[in-house]
């Protein structure tokens, strides 16, 4: 499905509960999405438009 939204860390699809978007901290131009699982463990993500790694 075109526009689904995805896990920038793992890339599994986001639904349910305990999931966010949020804007890059950095450059503002990338939204970021985490599923629970991942935000829950702290694993990385990346910004594609500016590089930057979190969390």
């Amino acid at each position: 499905m075109e526009n689904e939204k995805i896990c920038n860390s793992c890339g599994v699809r986001l639904v349910g509960n305990g999931i966010t978007f949020f804007k890059c901290p950095i450059c503002g131009a990338e939204e970021i999405g985490r599923c629970a699982k991942c935000r829950d463990q702290s694993v990385k993500y990346e910004c594609k438009k500016c590089g930057f790694i979190g969390p």
